[in-house]
């Protein structure tokens, strides 16, 4: 859960970046200290919030457009990996194999000879048998 609101929230700031990058102001990632505190500002359509020093900032289409794109990108990947994580790890995981001797119970010769007669009917009949 936290790795998906971290995933949403860098994602939210690395579309703002791609817009800024593609408007012409550069590649410019906002600092730590602004992670949260710039989010207003960019909801509101400010591609500088929370960047000082920023010139040229991206229009909000582009802006929105950076950021949906980035975010589905995001939330794809993160529950792939996370379907991933869960298939390696979850409670519905492959245990592991069979034993020796529930492989024989289940495939083994003794099965084989106690189920003949509905396995191959044509040869083995109600009693067991080959039929001549």
């Amino acid at each position: 859960m936290v790795a998906y609101f971290l995933g949403i929230l860098y994602g939210f700031h690395t579309g703002r970046a791609l817009a800024n990058c593609i408007a012409g102001a550069g590649w410019s990632f906002t600092p730590d200290a602004n992670l949260f505190t710039s989010i207003p500002g960019v909801l509101h359509g400010n591609a500088a919030a929370g960047i000082s020093g920023l010139h040229h900032a991206a229009g909000r289409l582009l802006l929105w457009s950076c950021i949906v794109l980035v975010e589905l990108l995001m939330v794809g990947g993160l529950s792939f990996a996370l379907k991933m994580a869960f298939d390696r790890w979850g409670p519905n995981r492959v245990q592991g194999m069979a034993s020796r001797n529930e492989a024989e119970a289940l495939l083994g010769r003794t099965r084989l000879r106690k189920v003949s007669g509905v396995v191959r009917p044509d040869l083995y009949g109600k009693k067991g048998r080959i039929r001549g």
